[in-house]
Formats: C-alpha cells, sequence, structure tokens
C-alpha cells in the first residue's frame, strides 16, 4: 500500500479511496463465494476488448501521479487510467470495471469506483489545466461483455475540494509512518548481531544484504545449526533500516517455522529493536464462530465491521508491536471488528508479515494489497524451507475439475432451476466424452470448448445465487464449492503457457478428473517474486542448488551459497547399509528381518529415542510387523504414525520423546510427513534415525507427466520428477538428529542404491565421511561410536 522513501509517503490511487472511503458491513451472501475484486481480475481480458474497440480519440492505461506536500512528508498518489478520451478538447476519464453480475441491474456506480476515476481526473485535469472533467464509469459483464456506461461531469473546483478533503483523511496515516519510520530506523542503526557469529554465519549474513542492495535473488543451502534465520532476518532489518527495502515478508509453509521465526524477532526487540510484526493465522483459525457465515446476519464482527475498522487499525497498531493471533483476537473482540480481515489490514501497517507462501504467492490467496496486478514495492521476501515451495507451487497454479461434482449438483440444481440444470449437463456431457476416450489417463491439446461451457455455466450460477433465496444450506454449500472451482479452473486456464500439461484421468476412487497441471512453475513464481526487490530462498536440503534455482526462478543471474555446517564430523556418524535395499521387486519378510536387525542393532548399541523413516505407510506397516513380532516390550516403546493424525495424536507421538523414559523409544514414521521435517528433537531426545528407502515418489501418472517433460526440456526427467524430491526427503529425515553443537546421533542409509554415483553425487558435504556395513558388522560400527562418546 505504501513505501517511506525521504519522507515521500507513496499510495495508490486504488489503495487510497477503498482505504479511506469504506464502510458498512461485510457481507459474502451477495457475492457468490467470490468478491468483486477477484472479478475485477478475471477481468483484464475484457478490459483490454474494450479498449481496443475505441477509437484513435481512446488513450488506454495512461499512467498518472501527483505530490500532495504536508508540514513534514510528501504524499505521492499514482495509478493507471483505463482510459482517458480526448474529443476536440472535452476530456473524459474512462474507468472499466467487469463484473458476473447483470449489469443492467445497476442503478449507479460503485462510490469507490466512482471516487477512483475522479482522483484520476483531478490530477489530468490540473496537470493539463482543465476547467471541467467528464467521468465515465465503463461496467462490463464478463460472461455476457454486456456494457452499462454512467457519466458525471465535475469542475476542477469541486473535483480539487474533493480530493484535498480525501487526502486530509489520509494525513494522520502518513504522519503515523513517517514518524515511525524515524524511530524505527534509529533502532536498526544502533542494532548489533545477537550472538557470536558462528563458522560461516557472518559471510551469509553479508551475502543477504549484498543480494537485497543489488535487487537479487539468492539461494542459500545451510545444514541445520548455522543459525539461518537469525542470519537472514538481522541483514533484511539493516537494509530496510538503511531504506534500502520498505517491508519484509518471512515466508513458511509450517507453523513450527513461523514460531521460530517470531522467536527471532523477540530476540532483535531484546536487543532494542523497534519493529512491527504480524503473524498471519488462517482464517478458520481467526474466526470466533464455529462456522464461517461472513454476513451481518450472521455475525455481529461483519455488521458494521468496515465503519469500525480504521479506528481499530489505527488505535492497535500506533500502541504495540507484536501482532500474533491472540493479541489480535483481543483487539478485535474490543473494536468488534471480523478477526481475520482486521489482520489482513494490519499487514499494511507493520514493517514485517510472517505468513505461508500462499499470501505472496498464491493466485486465489495473495495479499492483494501488495500483489494486484500493475502494483510493486521495494519488499523483501525471505522464503524458509524453500524446498516445500516446488510441488506447493504446482498445487497453486494447477487446478482441477471433476465430473461427478457437475453430476451431483446438476441433480441437486434441477428442482430449482432448469436452465443451470442444462448448462451444468453440456459441462456434464463434454466430460463424459473425455471419459469415454481415457483409458487411465489422456494429454490434451486443447480444451476450448469446455472453457466455454464452464464460462457460460458461471455466469448463470452467478445469476441464480444472487436471485434464489430458498436453497437449502447443503445445495447452496455445493453449489458455491463448484463455482469457486470453475472460477479458479478459468483464472488459471487464461494463464496457460508452455509450462503447463492438460490431462484427464481415472482415480483410483473412480473419480474422472481433468486437470490443467503446472509443470514448472519458476516463471509463475518469478512473476511475484518481481513484485518486490529481492528474494532469499534459504533450506537445509536445497541441494542440488541448480536444480532449486531452475524450479523456483526463471532468472539466469541469481546468487547461491554453500554454507559450512557449524557442527563437527564426530558429533555424527553416517553408516550405508549395503545389503538391503527397498526396491519393490526385492520386498517381502526376508527384507524386512534385514531392515529389522539394524534396528535392533541400534537399539542393542544404545539405549535412546529413535525414528525410523519409510518412502510409504505400506511398508512401514509391513516392516513394523516383523518389528513386533519379536519386540521386547518391557525394554522398548514403540509409537507408529498413522494417516490423517490429528494435533492431539501428533502430541501424544511426540510426548515419547520430548519426556524422559526408562526404556527405549523407537518411532515408525513416513518420509517427507509430519515428523519427517520441521521438529526440533534436541540432545537426547533423538540419538538416531534410520531411513528405508531413497525417498523416490511412488509411480504415478502426474509423476510420468513430469518425468516425460523434463525429458523433452532438458534430458533428465527421472532426476526432476522421482530423484531430485526423493533425495530431498531422505536429507529432511536425517537432518532431525544433529540439532545442536551438544547433540551426538547416528544416521543408517538402509537401501544399496545409496552406493551408487547418482546418488553419493547428491549427498551434502558433511556426508562425505561415511561408511558402508551390513547385517553382521553394523554394531560392531555402533559401538564404536558410542565408545567414543
Amino acid at each position: 500500500m505504501h513505501e517511506q522513501q525521504n519522507l515521500e509517503i507513496k499510495i495508490s490511487v486504488r489503495n487510497l479511496v477503498e482505504f479511506i472511503l469504506r464502510g458498512g458491513n461485510i457481507d459474502n451472501r451477495k457475492k457468490a463465494g467470490t468478491s468483486e475484486l477477484e472479478a475485477m481480475q478475471l477481468g483484464s481480458r475484457v478490459h483490454r476488448k474494450i479498449q481496443r474497440q475505441m477509437g484513435s480519440n481512446y488513450q488506454a492505461e495512461v499512467p498518472l501521479k501527483i505530490s500532495m506536500p504536508f508540514d513534514e512528508f510528501t504524499v505521492l498518489v499514482e495509478g493507471r487510467a483505463d482510459g482517458i478520451i480526448n474529443e476536440s478538447g472535452k476530456i473524459t476519464i474512462d474507468e472499466i470495471k467487469g463484473t458476473f453480475k447483470d449489469v443492467m441491474l445497476l442503478k449507479e456506480p460503485v462510490y469507490v469506483h466512482q471516487a477512483q476515476a475522479m482522483c484520476y481526473g483531478y490530477i489530468y485535469g490540473i496537470q493539463n489545466e482543465l476547467e471541467n472533467v467528464t467521468i465515465q464509469m465503463t461496467y462490463c459483464n464478463l460472461e455476457t461483455e454486456q456494457i452499462r456506461r454512467f457519466t458525471s461531469e465535475y469542475t476542477m473546483l469541486f473535483l480539487e475540494e474533493w480530493f484535498h478533503t480525501l487526502l486530509k483523511e489520509y494525513e494522520k496515516w502518513a504522519k503515523y509512518q513517517t514518524e515511525w519510520a524515524k524511530i524505527r530506523n534509529q533502532s536498526i542503526r544502533e542494532l548489533e548481531f545477537p550472538f557470536p557469529y558462528r563458522e560461516g554465519q557472518r559471510n551469509l549474513a553479508t551475502s543477504v544484504y549484498k543480494t537485497i542492495l543489488r535487487k537479487k535473488n539468492l539461494f542459500i543451502q545451510a545444514p541445520t545449526g548455522v543459525g539461518k534465520t537469525i542470519s537472514t532476518v538481522f541483514p533484511a532489518v539493516k537494509a530496510v533500516g538503511e531504506r534500502v527495502g520498505d517491508k519484509i515478508f518471512y515466508l513458511t509453509a509450517k507453523t513450527i517455522t513461523r514460531t521460530v521465526a517470531q522467536d527471532t524477532f523477540t530476540v532483535l526487540q531484546k536487543q532494542g529493536l523497534l519493529y512491527k510484526v504480524l503473524t498471519i493465522t488462517a482464517k478458520e483459525k481467526m474466526c470466533p464462530y464455529d462456522e464461517m457465515e461472513c454476513n451481518p446476519d450472521s455475525c455481529v464482527y461483519a455488521k458494521g465491521h468496515y465503519d469500525r475498522i480504521n479506528q481499530a487499525i489505527f488505535e492497535t497498531v500506533t500502541t504495540s508491536n507484536v501482532f500474533e493471533r491472540d493479541s489480535i483476537l483481543e483487539a478485535a473482540m474490543k473494536h468488534q471488528v471480523c478477526p481475520f480481515e482486521f489482520c489482513l489490514d494490519l499487514s499494511l501497517w507493520v514493517d514485517c508479515i510472517i505468513c505461508d507462501y500462499n499470501y505472496v504467492f498464491a493466485p486465489n490467496v495473495k495479499l492483494k494489497r501488495f500483489f494486484m496486478e500493475g502494483t510493486k514495492g521495494d519488499y523483501i521476501f525471505l522464503i524458509d524451507e524453500a524446498h516445500n515451495l516446488v510441488e506447493r507451487g504446482r498445487d497453486m497454479y494447477s487446478a482441477v475439475l471433476y465430473k461427478e461434482d457437475f453430476l451431483e449438483v446438476k441433480r441437486e440444481i434441477k428442482l430449482y432451476s432448469r436452465k443451470l440444470e442444462k448448462k451444468l449437463e453440456q459441462c456434464n456431457k463434454y466430460l463424459l466424452e473425455l471419459k469415454r476416450e481415457c483409458e487411465t489417463y489422456s494429454i490434451l491439446n486443447d480444451i476450448n470448448h469446455f472453457c466455454l461451457s464452464l464460462m457460460n455455466v458461471m455466469g448463470e450460477m452467478e445469476k441464480f445465487l444472487e436471485e434464489e433465496e430458498n436453497l437449502n444450506n447443503s445445495t447452496k454449500e455445493n453449489l458455491l464449492e463448484l463455482y469457486l472451482q470453475i472460477c479458479n479452473f478459468l483464472n488459471i486456464y487464461e494463464s496457460l503457457d508452455e509450462n503447463y500439461v492438460i490431462y484427464t484421468e481415472h482415480e483410483n476412487d473412480g473419480r474422472f478428473k481433468v486437470k490443467l497441471f503446472c509443470v514448472d512453475t519458476a516463471a509463475k513464481l518469478q512473476e511475484c517474486i518481481d513484485k518486490g526487490r529481492s528474494a532469499v530462498f534459504f533450506s537445509a536440503t536445497l541441494l542440488p542448488i541448480q536444480y532449486y534455482k531452475s524450479m523456483l526462478s526463471s532468472l539466469p543471474d541469481n546468487y547461491a551459497i554453500y554454507v559450512e555446517t557449524s557442527f563437527e564430523q564426530e558429533q555424527s556418524q553416517l553408516l550405508i547399509g549395503k545389503d538391503v535395499s527397498s526396491k519393490y521387486t526385492r520386498r517381502g519378510k526376508r527384507e524386512y528381518e534385514k531392515m529389522v536387525t539394524y534396528i535392533r542393532e541400534m537399539l542393542r548399541a544404545k539405549k535412546g529415542k529413535y525414528m525410523i523413516f519409510f518412502p510409504s505407510f505400506k511398508l512401514m506397516q509391513e516392516v513394523y510387523e516383523v518389528f513386533a513380532e519379536t519386540c521386547d516390550e518391557d525394554t522398548v516403546i514403540s509409537v507408529v504414525q498413522t494417516t490423517g493424525m490429528s494435533e492431539e495424536e501428533r502430541e501424544r507421538f511426540l510426548d515419547c520423546f520430548h519426556t524422559k523414559q526408562q526404556k527405549s523409544v523407537v518411532g515408525f514414521c513416513i518420509m517427507g510427513g509430519i515428523f519427517g521435517e520441521g521438529i526440533d528433537l534436541k540432545g537426547e531426545n533423538l540419538i538416531g534415525a534410520v531411513i528405508v528407502g531413497t525417498g523416490l515418489p511412488q509411480i504415478c501418472n502426474e509423476r510420468e507427466i513430469l518425468k516425460n517433460y523434463y525429458d523433452k526440456k532438458q534430458g533428465n526427467g527421472f532426476a526432476y520428477g522421482y530423484l531430485y524430491p526423493g533425495m530431498n526427503k531422505v536429507l529432511q529425515a536425517a537432518g532431525r538428529v544433529i540439532r545442536t553443537i551438544d547433540d551426538n546421533g547416528v544416521i543408517i542409509l538402509l537401501d544399496e542404491r545409496f552406493l551408487t554415483e547418482q546418488y553419493k553425487g547428491l549427498f551434502p558435504k558433511e556426508w562425505e565421511q561415511y561408511q558402508i556395513c551390513d547385517q553382521a558388522n553394523v554394531g560392531n560400527y555402533l559401538a564404536d561410536f558410542w565408545d567414543s562418546k
């Protein structure tokens, strides 16, 4: 929304009017599960079409800005008018808005839309010494492309008074920004690194600062214990203090890493840093109600929310520096505003936002306040556990529709609307044709006709949801869910390029789908990164780093560094079992007994707490059954991960490791699962791990599509589809063992494939001193290691 540079506050025309002039209720009943703002995002194609039809007197996408001086700062208001029409000296400012509503039902323009055009009219009129300006609001239905226009003529005297009143309302916010920036930057200048630098840590922090200074991207492979979080946060904060950057986005995939980031800022704040830090929590966890009914009849916080929100923000942001779930809920209750929307609005006024990847990268979730089309800022993106962003990115930029969902909604809706039922049947028939042509899965060249049918049904759904008031809750919920899926599908389809594969598939449960699969997300992710100044990707498992550079960014000149481990080689022992395999062709009780032998030898060498990681639940269960046959329950506690564990079940599992035990503890887990990364078991809480198999993803149609795509693109499909993702899971699982300089532990890799050059070439530097063992001598190796401690 804004940035502070040399006492100049920048704000877009749109953000200014939507912030100052908003009022009324939150009410999602009037919009089919989506906002008009999202509808506008879908309307860029219609915008361009209208602009092309307007003739030679029409100038499209005109950038406009004006500086308004105040006592201690200047406010720079800027934006882009959709069109300016010059007919023999008569000037008309054209503002185009796309909508799914019937434009003929509009009685007048939406005031914030009109106000946006009035701002452009004032700026253009002042700069061109006009006496009068005409404002034209052009509303276009995104389905039918029907257009309705509203025109109003204003004198420049009226617009000047109106615009200055608008800026006067914004003055206290701009004043707060400038005053806070001075206080914050002074505290940053006095800030020192809070710990003695570890090996490689000073170089890491320096590299981050230089990357931000040069507006580049940096990829960091840094083993556990280096102190990645403080080494990235500290130089980023310093950059903000030097006015090199404006706002930090600390992006994570998991709750535990968000907590680490919060704790890091707490350490710096105790050192004297004055910095406003906000953590965004998911909407369902912020809502005070069991059911999220965002309308004034069901929710007291939705009623009049926009009338109270600005006062709530100003009071909260000027009296506190840390904004987490509990404190945000408390302030929201006090002011009776929606906690989640309050949290999002607070993000405009803080120095750092800690949040999930989605809020920057996901098309339907990203913070439009910062990342709308045509906007950008001097944002610094710190992307933690960046290896997770590859698969998360594919999920964000892909879209899927199921035939069965159309059939279900069609059956439910036929009692209410024959017209909507007919349009749903058209989509269902098209999918039925694709289903008959598909044996297991099929690659499609295009689905243009299907998307036309989807646009028709989406428009009819919009009308139906606007007009029908007697739907039962279940039918409405199913209809809304399908509507949103179609909306997302069409949005993704509009941006389809060579990085996508369209395919259909019969799933194992019998459902039939069509999917827009974003195989290569680099260009999409880079578009988001380009909204800011610089991005720093870091992880303990960012190997091979060239792979991650190619998957997470499309730029050829990104930086990369490898940080040496802070741990001594003697702290850990890495063993590779040469006489065991997890290959499908070798699986059976004989092979499982070998695996169990290794586990038993590890337990015999030293009583303690261990985790055994497997590539699948099926293999884990089969090996566990063999282990359980002869397990001595008097000396060993066994805990097993199950599918879909609740938070309470996860905590009970981990409690076995966190609490003192008289027996050894063996946890059977899944690589890449909830215990495969993100957990922090220090000291005696975990002294060893056995990793069964190479972590290769199971063969499936989507993995084969990935493999074939990269075979054609650069000839290494197996590595991109299977090898690199699998090895990352192995490295993550192994990284659970040594967490601090006081830890000691063993890691055993059980698969002969680890001894091939293909896999050894992916080992991190700290794995160079591995030892090869078998069932007969593994006990000796383990005994020697523990005897040396």
